[in-house]
């Protein structure tokens, strides 16, 4: 009997050591995902500062407060750019919780800042370099209806991604009020005054800075693994 039981008894500790390694592999894996998920995060609250100081720039710029220069008109552009990497970390970090909602918000939101990084080639780029009246021309035709079609889809993209991020229950809502109440004014630039939208760029600054802080400081939080093998 002690001999037919021996392999029944020796196949525990063999058992044991195998879940061990298996273990031994599995999470430094883990850990590597959710270090590279912090950085992720980081990164996306950087670009959410470098965005708000170039929406800065642009509203010092607009109010005389700085020279334009070929410099700044370079930089109008880049607000855009960087500020979609924010909200792929606001996305993915707390957007996606909304499920097919979330998904279509981000989706209209990220196209919205896609196409007025166009919009903002056209007016710091070219419009700049071309009489009024050659640019009165062009918003006649096509490119106007363009121009209106980003401006709307801002907005609607705008206001879609902040009550995702609302219904995920977690991001401040302050900052959230103030980014989609300074983004009126700037997809309707074409029929408010020029201190509103002066005051769109500061408040969408300060709301975009608002929400890097808070994703920065929630980065290690977010980067958590679920569960761990």
């Amino acid at each position: 009997m002690l001999a037919k039981n021996a392999p029944a008894l020796s196949a525990t500790p063999s058992s044991n050591l195998a879940v061990s390694s298996s273990s031994t592999r599995f999470r430094p894996i883990s850990a590597m995902s959710g270090a590279s998920d912090g950085i992720l995060y980081r990164v996306a609250a950087v670009c959410g500062v470098g965005s708000a100081v170039i929406l800065l720039i642009n509203a010092a710029k607009r109010s005389g407060l700085i020279a334009t220069t070929n410099l700044t008109q370079i930089l109008a552009p880049l607000a855009e750019i960087l500020a979609l990497g924010l909200i792929i970390g606001l996305f993915l970090s707390v957007g996606r919780r909304t499920g097919l909602f979330g998904l279509i918000a981000f989706v209209l939101n990220f196209a919205a800042l896609a196409s007025l990084e166009g919009v903002e080639v056209v007016i710091n780029l070219v419009f700049s370099k071309l009489p009024m009246a050659t640019v009165v021309e062009l918003q006649a035709g096509p490119l106007g209806l363009v121009l209106v079609a980003s401006s709307l889809l801002f907005l609607f993209g705008t206001c879609a991604f902040v009550i995702s991020l609302v219904i995920a229950k977690d991001v401040p809502r302050i900052p959230l009020a103030l980014y989609f109440l300074s983004a009126m004014p700037i997809a309707l630039r074409a029929f408010v005054p020029e201190l509103a939208l002066d005051l769109g760029l500061a408040g969408l600054a300060a709301a975009l800075i608002c929400l890097s802080m808070w994703l920065w400081t929630r980065a290690s939080t977010f980067a958590q693994p679920a569960y761990e093998v």
